[in-house]
């Protein structure tokens, strides 16, 4: 009896987390009901996409990182309609109000996401394009791809050049089934309560920490991150870097100075790869600059653009 309680409870141990993940809430048309901007379908799912900023003028598209969709540009947005850019945003799959498709998430699945929505917008010319985090590794992917279509390239705290997203994040990576069992069981926790030490920080967009922590709750939203960790994080983006370098791109990384997930040594990788890049750091700033220190970031913009 007392082996048949144990196996059990390891059975219900190593079930647990894949029976909580399978009864969060899917993202539904009747969530979608409150979304800002508007839909397409595109040819991997549906994607949440929408324009700031002022009505003509050029494109800047901004691409948001590995766990924080859209919502994260709204403050740089702003600033950038003011400067005159007509701004793209869109929630990459599995985060936001876009779609959850399975699969792998490297760089090929992110650039065909920008792709699509490239097209289905009908921008044809060169853009600005500005990725933050796992944006910037999105960013600079297409951008080594696609040069010619690029008229500046900004990285804001960009990733492809090394991170630490902890160790739940870390063992999710190395170990296949136990770090999917490991992802779906640990990581939603350990990020909310990272979330949550952030809440006295000043913040240019409201219920920021709030607005982080629902979308952990969320169907799909664990898998996704375990398959970016999986795909384009864990990719070389060396050649991209030196391609971008190559084709004479205009390249501007901003960094910040306490980031503790994109450290400020990656500024030195970047440098090696690509030596004409410009680069600052916003001193004092931590890995949310983009609405923290919205400030700094778009003087060092306004600098550059």
């Amino acid at each position: 009896m007392i082996g048949w309680g144990i196996g059990a409870a390891l059975g219900a141990a190593a079930v647990w987390p894949f029976a909580v993940e399978a009864m969060r809430p899917r993202m539904t048309r009747t969530r979608r009901e409150v979304a800002p901007g508007q839909f397409t379908t595109l040819s991997q799912g549906v994607t949440h996409y929408q324009w700031l900023g002022a009505e003509d003028g050029p494109v800047a598209v901004c691409v948001h990182g590995l766990t924080t969709p859209s919502f994260v540009w709204g403050p740089v947005a702003e600033e950038l309609g003011r400067m005159g850019y007509r701004v793209l945003t869109y929630d990459l799959y599995g985060r936001g109000f876009s779609d959850r498709p399975r699969g792998a998430q490297d760089s090929a699945f992110f650039i065909r996401q920008l792709d699509d929505l490239l097209e289905d917008q009908g921008v044809a010319g060169e853009i600005t394009l500005i990725g933050y985090s796992m944006g910037g590794a999105i960013a600079a992917a297409f951008a080594g791809e696609q040069a010619g279509r690029i008229r500046q390239l900004v990285l804001l705290a960009p990733a492809g050049l090394g991170h630490d997203l902890g160790p739940v994040a870390d063992m999710a990576v190395k170990y296949n089934l136990f770090g999917r069992w490991m992802m779906l069981g640990f990581y939603g926790k350990s990020l909310r309560r990272a979330t949550e030490a952030e809440r006295g920080l000043p913040s240019r967009i409201d219920r920021m920490v709030d607005l982080q922590i629902a979308e952990t709750r969320l169907r799909g939203f664990a898998p996704a991150v375990l398959a970016s960790l999986r795909g384009i994080l864990d990719e070389d983006l060396e050649g991209a870097h030196r391609n971008i370098a190559e084709a004479g791109v205009p390249v501007l990384a901003v960094w910040g100075e306490k980031d503790e997930i994109i450290p400020l040594s990656c500024r030195d990788t970047l440098a090696e790869w690509n030596p004409d890049a410009h680069q600052e750091v916003v001193a004092g700033a931590g890995h949310t600059l983009t609405y923290t220190d919205t400030d700094e970031v778009m003087a060092a913009l306004r600098r550059v653009l």
